[in-house]
């Protein structure tokens, strides 16, 4: 205990010396007397936040305020207010000149409080000493009616990943039913989905040009409610089922899904349009994917990186795990069925330029405690930076959801070349001692037997490079099952793949005399799975000599493909049924063949496979020699 207390108290002090480098105006505001330093008597937009305000590009509330200040508007943030006292908080910024802006903040504030089996968390990691509880259950719809109590004429706009993903009718597993989109609850006037930074510049330009909020329909990535079925707009309208229908129709529910995931990941895709009550919500198509110069503008913006003076002597877990980290890329083309990646960031990667990056590394290295270790450059999937289609007039055709699965699309480029120069130009700053690959890896594109030869020869090159130098002892993969058909579902590869991606581990680590693991994540309860699948999972994990630790249930979240199956029990594209363990009993009896190697699981598990008549799978898990 006492070496815990006093590497907490190193950690303290080593955010006090930074911070100190920093003025109190060189944060953006968070109180009436820091505006009072910047000489503003007030502001044009306040950011109500559930999140510490850390102001770093891996923080959606330092990104939110950077953007709307490169832009000329004085934003003031609110970080964590206060919602059960007398409302000071979302007072004492006073009335902003163009609107409210809300967020729950980087997660789904249930994911955040809750876990899979609905049980209240005890930190939270984007909170000053993860002291729990910062802020509310449904935090995005508790600040907004405060707000819309406090101020009913002032214009209400939502984003982050909370509102993002419950933008259509959406089945809210912690309240078990579905909920209507949360422009119905919250109130708000606009809801900008997915990464904001360029639905908000066109927002602030319209609103300078005297446009006020009630004709602000043709903007790209907003969302808005509608008292009639709008029309005047350049795009195709798709019509979802209603939300009333879905209420009483669960096959029709799932129906939705497909058209909603279809033009999310599309180049140029269609409105969306569900009717809800005697009201439309209308959901404008995309902005394109960022352009690299775009991207490089968003992150190089004058971030301190550093958690806001006010936090002093105190830590932020989600912090001190990215501080030194650089994120690469955004997007992700995996297109997994419980991911909620490509929903929010889209599935078009985004690349930051080697310049914009290498700069960024610098900056890290000037903080006063670097040590000369970074511990991520990566993204959404480290292996993704700089790939994309050869032909890119055969993407914006493309509706598919994913561009490796069932197979690797054979227009996509996956040449790593580019990543690879990423890592060794960092690797030859002096300032540096070693860089890690913090993120997960898609073994699958690694393993890929392209036709191209640079190709080829880059894939076998980045998994050498990224096994010899960049593993921190431990490499994060992640197979998420063993069984084909429960893989499918998911929209990931045969486990087949990841025993060939652990052989050449194991080789490299043998010609490098190196000793390190690699860590799979597994995924219990998942829509399809069925309890011998996990008793299968089981002996496929001791045969690889693997006790498993980075284990999870599957938790149903807003808008991703096994979250609707889980809850109407069809696969949306082809509506036929499909089994999910529902019940708290039947998750549990799931899980436990993660840990058929502890003691006190194994008469449970002998008498679910006596129950299903699979005396084999019990010889091989509990046979004295290893499986064969």
């Amino acid at each position: 205990m006492k070496k815990r207390c006093e590497k907490t108290e190193n950690i303290k002090t080593e955010v006090e010396k930074t911070t100190r480098e920093y003025k109190l105006t060189d944060f953006l505001p968070t109180t009436r007397k820091e505006l009072e330093l910047r000489g503003w008597d007030e502001v044009d937009v306040v950011l109500f936040t559930g999140d510490a305000y850390v102001d770093h590009p891996s923080f959606a509330n330092a990104v939110v305020g950077r953007i709307l200040e490169a832009e000329g508007v004085r934003v003031a943030i609110v970080p964590q207010p206060n919602w059960q006292d007398d409302l000071r908080d979302f007072r004492k910024m006073g009335r902003p000149r163009l609107f409210f802006a809300v967020s729950a903040g980087n997660m789904d504030s249930m994911v955040n409080h809750y876990t899979a089996n609905k049980r209240l968390r005890s930190d939270d990691a984007y909170s000053p000493d993860g002291r729990p509880h910062m802020r509310p259950d449904y935090a995005t719809i508790t600040y907004c009616n405060i707000l819309k109590r406090l101020y009913p004429d002032v214009p209400l706009v939502i984003g982050g990943i909370e509102a993002s993903l419950r933008r259509f009718t959406h089945y809210d597993y912690w309240s078990d039913k579905l909920m209507p989109s949360i422009l119905v609850d919250s109130k708000a006037d606009l809801l900008i989905y997915g990464m904001g930074e360029m639905p908000l510049r066109e927002l602030v330009h319209r609103l300078r040009q005297g446009q006020s909020f009630g004709n602000l329909t043709d903007i790209p990535q907003t969302s808005y409610l509608a008292q009639r079925f709008p029309t005047g707009t350049p795009w195709e309208d798709v019509v979802l089922v209603p939300h009333e229908v879905c209420l009483k129709d669960k096959k029709k529910y799932a129906s939705n899904f497909k058209h909603i995931e279809e033009e999310s990941n599309k180049y140029h895709a269609a409105r969306l349009l569900q009717q809800t009550g005697n009201r439309w919500v209308v959901v404008n198509p995309p902005f394109p994917p960022m352009s690299t110069g775009e991207l490089d503008a968003s992150f190089d913006l004058p971030y301190t990186r550093l958690p806001h003076p006010k936090y002093k002597g105190k830590t932020i877990p989600a912090y001190e795990m990215i501080k030194f980290s650089v994120n690469l890329h955004r997007g992700c083309f995996g297109g997994c069925a419980f991911c909620t990646i490509s929903a929010h960031q889209g599935k078009f990667i985004a690349s930051r330029s080697k310049e914009s990056i290498l700069n960024e590394v610098k900056r890290i290295t000037e903080l006063p405690d670097f040590k000369g270790y970074l511990s991520d450059l990566g993204g959404p999937s480290a292996n993704m930076y700089r790939l994309q289609g050869k032909d890119l007039n055969i993407c914006r055709k493309c509706k598919k959801p994913s561009c490796i699965f069932p197979v690797v699309c054979p227009n996509l480029n996956t040449d790593h070349t580019p990543l690879l120069d990423i890592y060794r130009s960092v690797d030859r700053m002096k300032e540096i001692k070693k860089s890690f690959i913090g993120s997960g890896v898609r073994y699958d594109l690694l393993l890929h037997e392209s036709k191209d030869p640079q190709a080829a020869a880059s894939h076998e090159a980045y998994t050498n490079e990224l096994i010899a130098r960049h593993v921190s002892g431990r490499l994060k993969v992640a197979p998420e099952h063993t069984s084909d058909h429960v893989l499918n579902i998911m929209r990931k590869p045969s486990f087949e793949l990841f025993g060939r991606f652990k052989a050449r581990f194991d080789k490299i680590n043998r010609e490098n005399g190196l000793n390190q693991q690699i860590i799979p994540y597994f995924i219990s309860s998942h829509p399809g799975c069925r309890n011998v699948d996990m008793a299968e999972l089981a002996v496929q994990t001791k045969r690889l000599n693997f006790h498993l630790e980075q284990v999870q249930d599957f938790t149903p979240t807003p808008m991703t493909l096994a979250t609707e199956i889980y809850y109407s029990g069809y696969h949306p594209y082809t509506l036929e049924p499909v089994f999910t363990a529902r019940t708290k009993e039947e998750k549990l009896e799931q899980r436990k063949f993660f840990f058929w190697y502890k003691p006190e699981y194994r008469n449970a598990i002998v008498r679910d496979l006596q129950r299903m008549k699979r005396p084999d799978l019990q010889q091989k898990l509990f046979e004295k020699n290893r499986v064969k």
